[in-house]
């Protein structure tokens, strides 16, 4: 049986980011009685924004260690799960593009990610990564719940 979440690209923004973002998901793929869905297929994203000519603000190296730290957070709390990841580290001047083309090549059956960041509105004004996935995905979307008391 398919499911929304069969092969799903989950980007994320650093250890910390990546951490909340697998407890967000967790339910999903684990049962509260502990079945855990060893078919879905995680593809965990982090993409290195260039500046597009202006000098980027911290190195590439800095930039790829980070996205390290949060691969080998994520992998491990899905491990302690069972589950198995996949992780790419993606460059471009627009992040939303880049997470959206690593979802067409990967043929991902969906993205999904948890909100963080500036409220929704001005979001939406601006057009950060969260809108220009919502409007620009040629997939399902997943908007994983965050604990709002945090």
């Amino acid at each position: 049986m398919s499911s929304l979440l069969d092969r799903v690209v989950i980007p994320v923004a650093g250890p910390e980011d990546a951490a909340n973002t697998y407890e967000s998901f967790r339910p999903r793929v684990v049962d509260p009685d502990g079945t855990v869905d060893t078919d879905v297929e995680i593809y965990v994203v982090y993409v290195v924004k260039k500046a597009g000519g202006a000098p980027d603000k911290a190195s590439v190296v800095q930039r790829e260690e980070h996205a390290e730290d949060a691969f080998e957070r994520f992998e491990m709390l899905a491990g302690e799960d069972g589950l198995e990841i996949e992780s790419e580290i993606r460059y471009g001047t627009d992040v939303a593009d880049a997470i959206l083309e690593y979802a067409d090549e990967l043929d991902a059956s969906a993205i999904a990610f948890t909100s963080r960041g500036t409220g929704t509105w001005l979001n939406l004004i601006t057009g950060g990564v969260r809108s220009s996935l919502l409007l620009n995905a040629d997939r399902p979307i997943v908007v994983l719940p965050t604990d709002m008391e945090e």
